[in-house]
């Protein structure tokens, strides 16, 4: 049996979050509105108690999720029948999507119940809307699909007053997200006969190859050497899943910025051409090299294009450590979820360069089109209006709660911004200048180290986050593509890995993020000589996922360490005390 533990503001009391959405959809919508009220839904199964609850389950939720001068809690549906409303909508992730509340839900019940929740078990959230006006059934699922949910992440239940009356209205709302799992799990091969192939493979898989890249796979798995030495060492001939996923995020333009690394012809205004062997090398690496020439003895940097982010030197104690990235495919589709990502995505970065930096600033720069845009919008694409509010909501919430403030930032608004937004976001720190006896900034990986995963652990968000950023956006993109990032965690994650790099407990660091282990673990590997993983041994959100979705799944709250074997205990034990 499910069970929901409701919780809303007394009547008699104002409903701030209620009032704010009410007035943005007044000042942006023509929509007949009176009153929204606002409702917190906390569901579980009731198996997941392992025994009986220590109080009812009203008294357990008002404690646990409410104030109880603020807030009434009501259980299994009882809040539609305590409120006034015309219409009810309710609102909660669909399966595989993170759920960072019902995380922190399920460790507060935990606590109250002085015992773990049974294995398998989770606590997921929802929100209801009271809606009091009169609106038409359009109008009611427009306000659901427009301003109230995300239909890409999101799933909206949306009732009458008169479908309160009807039998089976209770089973209507919202019910405990299943993620559908692989009933075998096993790794896939592909026989690659021909370039067109790999291309079907890649429009199935969300692989985001081009023809010569779909071309270059097939002639090198069909080499004769690559053949032989795959023979070798025990692989077969036909490629795997887990070998074709991460190629193609390698080689996405996420990770490889193809275009910025292309040869350009350039035409000006005169007509006069002119070719430009890589925008990157050219216009940025070329000009840094230039400057650094010039400096001679006075070159501040330190480390330039090697790591996960810039280091110059700040004081003979200190160096700076800055990196700027864009988050703009994930904005567009969740742009609460996909800002957030970016902003903590960026954090880590010049946390995993050298041996880890401490945070001070984070930045950002927003391009928009109009927020009053009036005409129609292509399959697919959110309102600007929403993107914006959501992307300012994503970045404050995602610093804010990773202890990393803003200190600056610009917004643009443009009509070409509204087939994709422009979301830039940066992070500053402070890396020691010696580490152990050490440059900071340096970090190296020996043969026999042993890789170490911290943070979160890993689901089905984040899957083809990379590739998916290659492609043309539309209506087709898939949930799993957006992470959806966790502050907290990533908070905590970040205090335990500085107090171990204090204690010189890893030699290397890098983070989990566009092509998650594969890409870490992938560059780490290339200071040893190669790696060996166990994924089976990787902490999973649930169980059933495929070796190649443990593989490239992404997050920004989960990092790797190269660790001495000596020193895997002592690190054990410190995360342990934390």
């Amino acid at each position: 049996m499910i069970h929901r533990i409701e919780i809303f503001t007394r009547p008699s009391l104002l409903d701030p979050a209620g009032q704010a959405l009410l007035a943005r959809l007044r000042r942006f919508t023509a929509l007949p509105l009176r009153n929204i009220r606002t409702l917190a839904v906390y569901a579980f199964d009731s198996a997941a108690l392992g025994g009986p609850a220590p109080q009812p389950l009203a008294e357990l939720g008002a404690g646990l999720f409410g104030d109880p001068v603020l807030n009434e809690c009501r259980t299994d549906g009882a809040a539609l029948k305590a409120m006034p409303w015309d219409w009810y909508i309710e609102v909660g992730f669909r399966p595989g999507v993170t759920d960072n509340v019902g995380r922190t839900a399920r460790e507060s019940l935990e606590q109250r119940l002085g015992r773990p929740l049974a294995d398998g078990y989770q606590v997921h959230t929802a929100t209801g809307y009271f809606v009091r006006g009169r609106l038409s059934k359009t109008q009611a699922d427009a306000l659901a699909a427009d301003w109230l949910g995300n239909g890409l992440i999101q799933r909206a239940v949306v009732l009458s007053r008169a479908d309160l009356a009807r039998p089976g209205t209770r089973r209507r709302l919202f019910q405990l997200p299943t993620v559908a799992l692989a009933e075998k799990i096993r790794v896939r091969r592909f026989g690659l006969e021909s370039a067109e192939q790999v291309l079907a493979l890649s429009k199935a898989r969300l692989l985001a190859l081009s023809l010569p890249e779909a071309e270059a796979i097939r002639a090198h798995f069909a080499a004769p050497a690559v053949q032989a030495r795959r023979r070798d060492q025990g692989l077969g001939a036909a490629a795997t899943d887990v070998e074709l996923e991460v190629i193609a995020q390698t080689w996405s333009e996420h990770c490889k910025h193809k275009i910025f690394n292309a040869d350009i012809v350039y035409t000006d205004e005169r007509g006069r051409a002119e070719t430009i062997r890589s925008l990157f090398k050219t216009y940025i690496q070329g000009t840094t090299e230039r400057v650094r020439a010039a400096l001679g003895a006075e070159d501040f940097c330190q480390s330039v294009f090697t790591d996960n982010a810039g280091v110059v030197k700040f004081d003979e104690a200190w160096s700076l450590v800055f990196k700027v990235e864009t988050h703009n495919s994930p904005s567009a589709l969740d742009p609460y979820g996909g800002a957030l990502t970016g902003i903590v995505g960026v954090n880590r970065d010049p946390f995993g360069t050298g041996r880890g930096a401490e945070l001070l600033f984070n930045t950002d720069v927003f391009c928009f089109a109009s927020p009053f845009h009036e005409g129609k919008l292509p399959p697919g694409l959110l309102h600007p209006r929403r993107i914006y509010e959501g992307v300012r909501l994503g970045v404050e919430h995602g610093g804010n709660k990773s202890g990393v403030p803003t200190v600056n930032g610009s917004v643009s608004f443009h009509e070409r911004f509204l087939g994709k937004p422009l979301v830039f976001c940066g992070t500053g720190g402070l890396l020691p200048a010696t580490i152990a006896g050490r440059p900071g900034y340096e970090k190296w990986v020996h043969a026999g180290d042993k890789i170490v995963m911290v943070g979160g652990r890993i689901g089905k968000d984040g899957i083809h986050g990379a590739t998916f950023s290659s492609l043309e956006l539309n209506e087709s993109a898939p949930a799993t593509a957006v992470q959806i990032g966790d502050p907290i965690v990533q908070k905590k994650m970040f205090d335990f890995l500085l107090a171990a790099r204090d204690r010189g407990l890893f030699d290397a660091i890098t983070d989990n993020g566009a092509g998650g282990l594969s890409s870490s673990v992938g560059e780490m590997a290339r200071l040893s000589g190669g790696a060996r993983l166990a994924l089976d041994a990787a902490p999973l959100k649930y169980p059933g996922l495929q070796p190649w979705e443990i593989f490239v799944s992404e997050a920004q709250e989960r990092m790797t360490l190269a660790v001495p074997p000596h020193q895997v205990e002592p690190l054990l034990a410190l995360s342990r005390t934390m």
